[in-house]
Order: C-alpha cells, then sequence, then structure tokens
C-alpha cells in the first residue's frame, strides 16, 4: 500500500507494539503528528511540558516495564532539549528511541530555521543514530532503531527525520519484528571461554570468603532467580550497586546492601576481607572503586558481563566472562558445589549486619530516613520508587527495601537533577497499577516542576516525597566535611512554597515538618487516585548522607556518623 513517510513512522511504532509515545510537537514533525491522529489511535501520546520531560519519561517508562520507551521532538531546540535525557539513558543502558524531526532536505546545511545537527551531537550518547533523507529508507531505519535498542547491551537509538520525508509517498509493506534485518549493526553474542568457566567455577568452589556484586545489568538480564539460586546454593553475600538495587531482594539474610562510596559498613568491610570478588553486570565505577589499590586487596576479580569493552576497563580482571549473563549463571550454578567452610564466612556476614545496622540520631526533629522508612512501611515496600539526584537519591537508596528488579528508578551513570519526576510520569505510565513516587530535593525539583502539569493533565497520582531542605544537600555536605564550610552558591532557600506551587498546577499539596504527621501525609498522599501530591518535607540544610567515604580513601575507611 503507497503511504506517507510520517504514516509509515506510525505503522512501524505499531509493529514495534509502541502503546505509549511521550513527545513535543513543532514545525518539522507537524506530519508526524498528523499521521498519530489519523491512524495512532493504538498509541497513547502523552504531551509533556517540556521535550527534556519527554526523554525522561521514555527512560523511565522503559526501565519500569523493560520496553523500549519512545519519544518524539521537532527539529532545533526540541531535538537539543533531549540531549541531557538521552545521556541520561546512555549511561545507563536504558532502551530508548528517539525520533527527531529536522528541516527538508533541500535545506540541509544551509543553517535553516530550527536546523540543528542533531546526529553529529548524539554521536557520544547513543547507541546508534542516523538522518533520513529518503522515504524508501524511513521503515528499515525505524524497525533497526529499535532492534539495536533493545537487543546486546541496551542503549538509546536517535532517528532524525527531514521534514519532506515525512511528506513523501512510497510503499509500505507490514512485517513482523522478528523479520527486522539487523545488517552489520548487532553483533552475535560471543560464546563463553569454556576454559575461562571452568577455571571461574573452581575459584568459587575453593573460595571460602566470596561476595556478589550484582549491578545493573543483572536488571536488564532478568537473573533475579539465577542471582538467588547462585547465593544461596553456593553461600555467597549480594551486594548491589545503586543500579542493581531489586536484582537481589533487599530483606534477604544474605544481602549486604549498597557497596561504595555510600555503601553500608558490611559491603564495604566484606568487600575489603573477601577472597573473590564477583562482579554481575556492573562496571565498576569510582564511586563503587574509590581508591583503586584499596579495593577487594586479597581477593580475585570475576567479572560477568555482556558487553566486552567493560572487562578490564577499570579493574584488573582475573576470570573475565563474557556473554550472555543468564547462560553463564545457569553454567556456574549447575557445576558450583556446595562448601559448608563457607558457612563461617554467612556467620561473618550475620555478625556484621546486627553489629552494624544503620543508624540515625532520633533527636524529634524531622528526618529524611525516618521519612523513607515510613514510606517502605505503609507501601508494603511494594511501590515504584522514581528518584532525583543527591541526598535524597541515597537516602531513597539506604532506607527503602528493594524486593523485585525495575523498583527503583533513578539516573545512576550520569547523575541528572530533575530526571525523577518525568520517570516517574513514565514508570506510572508503564505501571498504571503500582504505587509510583518519586523521591525528590528540592534543588532537583525546581529543575523540572514543570511536569506537574503533564500529571495533572493525565490524572497520574504520582506521589512527589520532597525533601525540602532549602539547600543543594549534597555538595552542601561536600563543602561541610571537605571545603571548612565554605557554603558557595549552594543556599537556594527562598520564598517558594510548594504546597501552593503544586495547588497551582492543579496538583494537592500536603506541608510536613514535625515526625508524628509524617504517616497520616502519605496515608493522604495514597489515597489520591487522579491527582499527583506533592508533599513538602521540611527538614533541617546539615542532614547528612552517612556512611560516606571521603576522596582518595579505600571504600574500607568510611565516615559513618
Amino acid at each position: 500500500m503507497k503511504l506517507t513517510g510520517a504514516q509509515i513512522l506510525i505503522e512501524c511504532l505499531k509493529e514495534q507494539g509502541v502503546d505509549t509515545v511521550f513527545g513535543y510537537p513543532g514545525g518539522s514533525v507537524l506530519n508526524i503528528y498528523d499521521a498519530l491522529y489519523e491512524r495512532g489511535q493504538d498509541i497513547t501520546h502523552v504531551l509533556t511540558s517540556h521535550e527534556q520531560g519527554a526523554s525522561h519519561a521514555a527512560d523511565g517508562y522503559a526501565r519500569a516495564s523493560g520496553k523500549t520507551g519512545v519519544c518524539i521532538a521537532t527539529s532545533g531546540p526540541g531535538a537539543t532539549n533531549l540531549v541531557t535525557g538521552i545521556a541520561t539513558a546512555y549511561m545507563d543502558s536504558v532502551p530508548m528511541v528517539a525520533i527527531t524531526g529536522q528541516v527538508p532536505t533541500s535545506l540541509l546545511g544551509r543553517d535553516a530555521f530550527q536546523e540543528v545537527d542533531i546526529t553529529g551531537i548524539t554521536i557520544p550518547i547513543t547507541k546508534h543514530n542516523c538522518i533520513v533523507k529518503n522515504v524508501d529508507e524511513l521503515a528499515e531505519s525505524i524497525r533497526l532503531a529499535f532492534k539495536i535498542a533493545s537487543e546486546g547491551r541496551p542503549g538509546p537509538v536517535l532517528v532524525d527525520v527531514c521534514k519532506d520525508v515525512t511528506a513523501a509517498v512510497t510503499e509500505y509493506t507490514p512485517i513482523s519484528i522478528k523479520e527486522t534485518k539487523t545488517k552489520e549493526f548487532i553483533k552475535k553474542l560471543p560464546e563463553v571461554n569454556e576454559s575461562i568457566l571452568a577455571q571461574a567455577i573452581k575459584a568459587i568452589n575453593n573460595s571460602k570468603r566470596p561476595l556478589i556484586l550484582s549491578g545493573g545489568g543483572s536488571i536488564i538480564a532478568d537473573i533475579k532467580d539465577e542471582l538467588l539460586t547462585l547465593s544461596e546454593k553456593a553461600l555467597i553475600p549480594v551486594a548491589n550497586t545503586l543500579m542493581g538495587l531489586g536484582s537481589f531482594n533487599g530483606m534477604h539474610e544474605y544481602f549486604t546492601g549498597l557497596i561504595g562510596m555510600h555503601g553500608s559498613r558490611v559491603s564495604n568491610k566484606a568487600n575489603s576481607e573477601c577472597d573473590l570478588f564477583i562482579a554481575i553486570g556492573a562496571r565498576f565505577s569510582d564511586r563503587v572503586i574509590s581508591n583503586l589499590k584499596r579495593f577487594a586487596p586479597n581477593a580475585e576479580i570475576m567479572h560477568i558481563d555482556i558487553d566486552p569493552a567493560e572487562i578490564g576497563k577499570n579493574i584488573k580482571v582475573h576470570y573475565p566472562l563474557n556473554g550472555d549473563i543468564k547462560a553463564i549463571l545457569r553454567r556456574i550454578i549447575e557445576a558450583v558445589e556446595v562448601n559448608e567452610d563457607k558457612k563461617a564466612w554467612i556467620n561473618q556476614i550475620k555478625e556484621w549486619k546486627e553489629k552494624f545496622k544503620k543508624k540515625y540520631v532520633d533527636d524529634g526533629t524531622l528526618k529524611p530516613q525516618y521519612i523513607i522508612e515510613s514510606l517502605h512501611k505503609l507501601t508494603n515496600g511494594d511501590a515504584i520508587i522514581a528518584t532525583e539526584v543527591g541526598q535524597n537519591q541515597i537516602w531513597a537508596a539506604q532506607y527503602y527495601k528493594y524486593s523485585r528488579p525495575r523498583q527503583i528508578i533513578s539516573s545512576g551513570g550520569l547523575g541528572t537533577m530533575g530526571y525523577g519526576m518525568g520517570a516517574a510520569i513514565g514508570a506510572k505510565m508503564a505501571c498504571p497499577d503500582k504505587t509510583v513516587i518519586n523521591v525528590a530535593g528540592d534543588g532537583c525539583f525546581k529543575m523540572n516542576c514543570n511536569e506537574l502539569a503533564t500529571a495533572v493533565k493525565y490524572k497520574l497520582p504520582v506521589i512527589i516525597a520532597l525533601m525540602n531542605n532549602g539547600v543543594l544537600g549534597m555538595v552542601r555536605q561536600w563543602q561541610t566535611m571537605f571545603y571548612d564550610k565554605r557554603y558557595s552558591q549552594t543556599t537556594i532557600e527562598g520564598e517558594t512554597d510548594y504546597v501552593k506551587l503544586a495547588e497551582a498546577f492543579g496538583a494537592v499539596g500536603i506541608n510536613v515538618t514535625k515526625p508524628e504527621q509524617v504517616e497520616d501525609a502519605i496515608k493522604e498522599a495514597l489515597k489520591s487516585k487522579d491527582r499527583p501530591v506533592v508533599i513538602n518535607f521540611v527538614i533541617d540544610k546539615d542532614e547528612r548522607v552517612l556512611p560516606i567515604v571521603p576522596p582518595g580513601a579505600g571504600i574500607d575507611e568510611l565516615i559513618h556518623e
């Protein structure tokens, strides 16, 4: 059948099973939006307040659902407003397809109105990108974009479409997802090296104090069951990176908590004393390693990852296992032996967990830790938690217990302030039956609070747990601890009334200043069925995230009080 390029684009989205798109219209994508109006009855379009919000919403949708998120923006500033969201998705390996409009092919390179080289700009932050100048190439470009975004190590793909291409007419033949050609873009996963695998299994069997670190790749690989089986069969405790939270039940007796700069004392101490460190789907970032010489000083390192570029990139690896994580773990589980010698190590972990229980001073004032604990209690630990970045993010990671994958939605690699509001909207669209809470700081919330209007428009009862301390909390904490209290440009308290702000957008606003108000406020917010709720928790500006590893120190040198 003959269709315009814009109609073909919409049909290709439906081919890929897309049910939700986040975006903002403009001149270069008018044909696409017209086709969406005409042919997109099976697709819900969410009109965000800003293109950056659209990209974060597509990201949050992808993380919560496991499907590929989609966002659309026009050329020029519309496209560049997606950049931060694309980079956020790239750093955290989130499958996303960003579709941007471009000026007509006849105007390319002529500094036309709202022309920008978005493919050039996004080369370093996309898994793949392309510009479509011929309508006959459009369908294949869209299909390939979804294939590339979701297969192997996922990531964002950008497709830039010239406006005349969306108006041109060509023959369209529907195909199934399985029929999409991969060309040379997607490499076949390597078969695991059998010799190294045998050595790795022997190392696990011979170790007396092994420790698993489960990262974000474990969520993507869907290895919750395999991870639990390996841990329980081989008696191996499990730590998490921020991105790996939920891959192992946070209430399991073998769980040790976060590791690294803001890791638990148990995880960091276990790292220092283990004899085998097994990293699964983790990239050994600087926030995990801190001082390289002090990281797992008594251990051999095993690294299991789908991406060969990550293995050995930041740390020397003794047992590199590159390939499909799930398949590799199943091979290891089959061959691993039950070693009773490891019971002493498990008992040591349990002893440390009791000795080093997380504590905070309960002095009668409103504490962020208590707020997060209350959120966990009143949602039965079942909510999806989106976060902004900074102290709010780490409190949410430390004090909410994540029992399943895709339960925490957080910008780990890029650390994007303003991420959480859009991400929460995307997560709620993906999982309408789940409670979605955005744990935010006032500095982050100010950046993209305009997306409250989006949540109101689409009647999304997202809860914003606003940790309002009137400062840029994490930066101030560093200034307090490492810069002799020189508070340069980190005080942001002013005349903003967040309850009135929420109400101005059409949301519900609740003010909380005392501990005894916390539970009633959360219960009231949870009753909302069709409006977002902002709970303004007023906390002290000098509340700290602890533990913390000072700059240059080893992860065993935590400041914890």
